[in-house]
């Protein structure tokens, strides 16, 4: 192993501190424990303290998404606690049923690109029921608890709708106007196609968030408000590329300055009078047409009643058809799914056959080592849960020592829960550390285990087993498999690229028929390219990897998904460019040359891209993925 993949797994991440979501933690966790302790019952508070976990689920997305994924989340932690404690008398059955559960959460999770910590929790709560005591009829009662627990985090989490309902769609809008304000300041200059790329990720960010954020019938006049200036921030970033396409080193400052007002008045919440749009001599017809976005961006802004007649249109693919998509055989989220099943259930066989002292924590080791998405990422998370541990394990004893009483266990809980939200986002090692004693102390009051050493060690040693048997699960069970699937993903999006190309600019575009096709193509196109990156991420953290190609293919991918971003953005556009059979016949062979050449690893010839006067993006994104491939093949 590489000193390097040693050094990088204690690397501290230079991201900001969540307080208001660990502060939000704390509270999900002990106010159930607090709850239970004025009511007399400190184990069934512990219990319902369980249903906490599905705080930790909680990211920026917007409220309605938020909703219906916490609400799952908590029947998904409900469901394992009440069939744990069905099947704990059952090892065999115990173990199969723990790797199906942990399969079935990470395949959901992938197919659906959800935030969160994906199956990890779902796998502790049903493992750690086997060390409870074995009583099939108390499955139900358990299964409430931890469900009610679940409703007080579901309520703390959605506290913020009622003072500011849209805030994850306005933070996504502010986002994606900053970086276009330091994509304008990066014209000409070596860092613009870093940004460039960047931007693009923004506004499909917020375009997701826009999407999952939107009720159909309930489409207020401020929703509608940040869907348009999404919509503007589409077309300032394609004058921006036109811009750069032509040659154009940089842009007026008053214009740059112009955006950048803007932008800071979107962070202000439009709030102040409506800035003076600047007058600019002798400025081009592009950055005039710029110009006139970013002044169409503040009256929308600040205009006490913008005119926004305009109905909201949003796409989005049926829930049934992401979950067939997903099961397509070179799915990386399949595969994992698959490699997260039968290593889980390994580890859960073999812990459960054997006199291990708390035998669940090996195969919940074994599911957080395996969450790394990389075999990389895989290795630094068993160095850092190994060594997390061993510092979390001295600090549970210390604070077990002295025996604390229910409500001080309920506001360390509560503490320690805040300590892992904090810093699980500089480095995982950190979490780790604040993880074990709160699952030790809960515990150690739950059982009354009477030799606290004897336990601590048996956690470690527990620990470091599960750690040996993730890594080696991984290494065994689908370690090339990414970059082995790269080039079939690339020809097969390429493909799809030129279905929507036809289907788009053909003469019979206009057709109702061809508009039901469009949306199928799109939806298809849009899911290839999604598993192509997924792939391509996890192609990089494979050991060993080619990293000289690697780079080569990644201007190929950003030139893919720009030219996805471009076709999709002329599926609703009226006065598309209409291709004739022969056009449209030499477009067809340029793709499908692409993608052959992709296939036999070897550039199968490049041929002129027919010029299309109103679509000049598409055409000379076309030419610019044509060339990366020459640098790849």
């Amino acid at each position: 192993m590489k000193l390097s993949i040693i050094r990088d797994a204690f690397k501290i991440k230079q991201s900001p501190f969540p307080l208001r979501k660990a502060f939000g933690a704390a509270l999900s966790s002990s106010i159930p424990v607090m709850i239970g302790i004025l009511l007399g019952n400190f184990q069934y508070g512990l219990l319902a303290g369980i249903g906490g976990f599905a705080y930790l689920y909680v990211f920026n997305e917007p409220y309605k998404h938020r909703a219906k994924k916490l609400f799952f989340v908590l029947l998904g932690l409900t469901l394992a606690m009440g069939l744990g404690s069905l099947t704990a008398g059952y090892p065999l059955v115990f173990g199969v049923l723990l790797g199906l559960i942990g399969g079935l959460a990470t395949f959901t999770f992938g197919a659906f690109k959800i935030q969160g910590p994906a199956a990890i929790f779902f796998v502790i709560i049903f493992a750690m029921t086997s060390a409870m005591e074995v009583s099939p009829h108390d499955a139900l009662l358990r299964a409430s608890l931890v469900f009610s627990g679940g409703v007080i985090s579901w309520i703390v989490a959605m506290i913020g709708w009622f003072s500011d309902p849209y805030k994850p769609e306005k933070e996504s809008i502010y986002y994606l106007y900053g970086q276009l304000t330091n994509l304008t300041k990066s014209i000409g200059t070596e860092k613009f196609i870093e940004i460039k790329e960047n931007t693009l990720f923004s506004l499909k960010n917020a375009d997701a968030t826009l999407t999952s954020g939107y009720i159909s019938w309930r489409s207020k006049q401020y929703f509608k408000r940040l869907y348009v200036l999404k919509n503007i921030a589409h077309e300032i970033w394609m004058d921006i590329l036109e811009l750069e396409a032509k040659g154009v080193r940089g842009l007026s400052s008053e214009t740059v300055y112009f955006l950048e007002q803007v932008t800071q008045s979107l962070h202000n919440k439009g709030q102040g009078k409506m800035i003076p749009t600047p007058m600019i001599e002798d400025v081009g017809s592009i950055e005039g047409s710029l110009l006139n976005k970013v002044a169409e961006a503040n009256r929308v802004l600040h205009a006490t009643n913008p005119n926004l007649d305009m109905e909201v249109q949003i796409q989005k693919q049926p829930f049934t058809r992401t979950f067939i998509d997903a099961f397509d055989k070179n799915s990386v989220v399949l595969l994992s799914a698959i490699r997260y099943t039968i290593v889980l259930s390994i580890a859960a066989l073999i812990a459960f056959s054997y006199e291990f002292d708390r035998s669940y924590w090996i195969p919940v080791t074994c599911g957080s080592v395996m969450l790394g998405s990389t075999i990389i990422s895989t290795f630094h998370r068993s160095i850092q849960r190994s060594l997390g541990t061993l510092v979390g394990v001295l600090l549970a004893v210390s604070i077990l020592l002295i025996a604390p009483s229910p409500i001080v266990v309920a506001f360390l809980i509560g503490i320690l829960f805040f300590l892992t939200e904090i810093f699980i986002v500089r480095n995982y090692a950190f979490a780790v550390t604040f993880i074990t004693p709160n699952a030790i102390l809960a515990a150690e009051s739950t059982t009354q285990i009477g030799d606290i050493s004897y336990f601590a060690t048996a956690r470690v040693t527990d620990v470091l087993i599960g750690c040996v048997i993730g890594v080696i699960g991984v290494l065994l069970v689908g370690r090339h498999s990414a970059s082995s699937r790269l080039p079939h993903l690339m020809s097969k999006t390429i493909r799809s690229q030129s279905q929507l190309f036809f289907s788009l600019f053909a003469d019979n575009s206009n057709s109702s028929q061809n508009t039901q096709r469009i949306s199928r193509i799109q939806n298809k196109m849009r899911t290839n390219l999604s598993n192509l990156r997924t792939v391509y991420d996890t192609a990089l953290g494979e050991i060993p990897h080619n990293m000289d190609r690697l780079s080569h293919i990644s201007p190929v991918l950003f030139s893919m998904e720009q030219l996805g971003y471009f076709l999709q953005s002329n599926v609703n556009r009226e006065g598309r460019t209409l291709l004739t059979k022969d056009e449209t016949a030499q477009f067809l062979y340029i793709f499908e040359t692409m993608a052959q050449s992709i296939e036999q690893n070897k550039l199968l010839g490049a041929a002129q891209v027919p010029h299309m006067p109103h679509n000049q993006r598409i055409y000379a994104e076309i030419q610019t993925l044509q060339e990366s491939l020459k640098l790849l093949l």
